[in-house]
């Protein structure tokens, strides 16, 4: 009975999965209902996507990515493109005239989320499925699910693409265990052209993935189909997606976007693999030495025609560098965080990394399972070896290692099914999976945490608090102007009040960005030049938030320093807020 019952669980995987994904979704939407209901957007990038969906659904031109609301009258240069719109603004187009234009946007920043989630979910069963056993996608599903930093990007009001390329990248690791080869082929190429549509973020990891195409064909032949398929469909979506979504500013020859410096290079890659393929070679060594060839040409060909994007994609000044981008939390390597963040990032990839160790070790005589293996593994092993790197591998990391993850719960959770009494066989079966899914590890790290300082629990409080609507509100109510605030409160600034900013944490608006940063960390002099030369109204902070304890830290003495000790200069005048506000603004005063 309980055998029957297993088999159709595992003929109706599809439907399992959907019913996972349903309840997962709603117990997400469950845990986020009050950061629904006050619009909660608590990422920055949240924050401007929203405005970018706005200003579409406006009427901006769908080629003109810039927003207006920051640095105006020019505006700040975002380097996205339109295909993380899509969704989020059907989703208001649909709704508005049923709910009105905020409860439409409510629902699109929670529902937004959930869809690439849904693909995730789909592509993890059938990796499973296809590398562990038919029966183990809801183990892999349930994993994917426990992955504390990817599971993040699928939550409601994280509207931001990297869920979306999270997705993509599930598609392209699937793809590489797909039997029919045509179809893994087109999968990852349309996938792979997608994700580079949306942004560069996981570039690496695709890149990676279009070697590992080319060292299967290398190895067998007869994985010449796959090749080919993925070349067309990679140079084919790269054409396609540039014409339909590539921005007026990433027309031109920048780096970091699929601008014609990335597209140039996938179509020559495209057709190089489309070339390689349809070569008569019988023989492994030769494949392997036109192979080398090509990549060389490749890279020396991108080498000679865009020179200027071999170093940073983000192509920032050294200034930019030192003051703003090397403060970002993510972009530092993981052993530079705490105990608990490590535990959170790092228990699924090296859990992961230890199933495809055995998987690898187990088939290492059986070439045809032995590849696919081979294939999702290095991928793995790559997104973990990143986090060395800067931190925001994590998601990927997690993604990548629920297959090997999965493979090491099918082969320790049916062991303690031998057991024969139930309590010690339950204890046995939860421990299992409490160690594997790296839940364990986290709840330890949690618990031998440091305690938090009062200085930490000040900014924590500052920071869960400033962008609040209840906090911004009397903000809103002072006549609109022209904001110097922190770069990282501007995209709330203009999403929730109607003010403009100075600027946001996109890296293209240097000067904005420097402007900003000079002001609050030079003398107060320094800061009035440059609010006189921009036109600014108004000067407003929040002592406590983030950025502001590097003012502190690194400028004792500067603009930010003095207002938030009490030390206003003269060309300022106080705006009374309520008494209980997080928040410091002054008029800015004119002779």
């Amino acid at each position: 009975m309980a055998d029957d019952a297993t088999e159709m669980f595992a003929r109706h995987w599809r439907l399992c999965t959907a019913i996972i994904w349903v309840a997962t979704a709603a117990l997400l939407i469950q845990d986020r209902w009050s950061a629904i209901h006050w619009f909660s957007l608590g990422d920055t990038d949240d924050n401007m996507r929203i405005m970018q969906v706005r200003a579409l659904l406006d009427g901006q031109g769908w080629f003109d990515l810039r927003q207006y609301r920051l640095d105006p009258p020019f505006g700040a240069n975002i380097h996205w493109s339109r295909l993380v719109d899509l969704p989020i603004a059907a989703i208001i187009l649909a709704l508005k005239p049923l709910l009105g234009g905020a409860l439409a946007e409510k629902v699109a920043v929670a529902v937004a989320p959930l869809l690439p989630m849904a693909v995730a979910m789909g592509a993890i069963a059938v990796a499973c499925r296809r590398l562990v056993a038919p029966k183990a996608f809801a183990l892999g599903v349930g994993l994917l699910i426990c992955a504390h930093s990817a599971r993040g990007m699928w939550t409601p009001l994280r509207i931001d693409h990297h869920g979306w390329q999270l997705a993509l990248l599930a598609l392209v690791m699937v793809a590489l265990t797909d039997p029919k080869r045509a179809r893994g082929g087109v999968i990852a190429g349309l996938a792979t052209a997608a994700s580079l549509a949306i942004g560069l973020e996981m570039l690496v990891y695709l890149a990676v993935a279009g070697a590992v195409i080319a060292l299967m064909w290398i190895h067998d032949a007869d994985e010449r189909t796959r090749f080919a398929a993925y070349g067309a469909s990679l140079a084919g979506g790269c054409g396609f997606f540039y014409l339909l979504f590539t921005s007026y500013a990433n027309s031109a020859p920048v780096c970091d976007a699929l601008s014609p410096v990335w597209l140039s290079a996938m179509v020559a890659a495209g057709a190089l693999a489309v070339l390689l393929a349809r070569l008569p070679l019988a023989r492994w060594p030769a494949r392997l030495a036109l192979a080398a060839v090509a990549g060389a040409a490749l890279a020396g060909g991108f080498a000679l025609a865009w020179p200027h994007c071999l170093g940073r994609l983000e192509g920032v000044s050294p200034e930019l560098d030192a003051l703003w981008l090397s403060h970002v939390r993510e972009a530092r390597p993981i052993y530079t965080h705490s105990w608990e963040v490590i535990a959170n990032v790092v228990a699924l990839p090296v859990a992961g990394l230890l199933g495809y160790a055995i998987m690898l070790w187990r088939h290492r005589r059986d070439t045809a399972v032995l590849i696919p293996w081979a294939a999702v593994a290095i991928l793995a092993t790559i997104a973990a070896a990143l986090l060395l790197w800067q931190t925001r591998a994590g998601p990927a990391a997690q993604l990548l290692s629920i297959p090997g993850v999965t493979a090491l719960g099918w082969l320790v959770i049916p062991r303690t099914q031998g057991i024969p009494h139930m309590v010690p066989r339950v204890a046995a079966t939860v421990t299992a999976f409490l160690l594997i899914s790296g839940i364990g590890v986290q709840y330890a790290a949690r618990t031998i945490a440091k305690p938090v300082s009062k200085r930490a629990e000040a900014v924590n409080t500052a920071n869960a608090e400033c962008p609040t609507l209840p906090a911004l509100r009397p903000v809103a109510l002072v006549p609109k102007g022209y904001v110097l605030t922190f770069v990282d409160l501007g995209p709330r600034l203009i999403t929730v009040t109607h003010h403009d900013a100075v600027a946001g944490p996109y890296h293209r608006n240097q000067q904005a960005i420097l402007d900003v940063m000079r002001a609050f960390r030079g003398s107060a002099d320094n800061a009035h030049a440059i609010i006189a030369r921009r036109g600014i109204d108004y000067v407003l902070i929040c002592p406590g938030l983030s950025e502001s304890t590097i003012y502190r830290a690194e400028t004792p003495k500067g603009f930010y320093s003095q207002l938030a000790g009490g030390k206003v200069p003269a060309w300022l005048q106080p705006i009374a807020l309520p008494k209980d506000s997080p928040y410091r603004m002054w008029r800015v005063v004119r002779p």
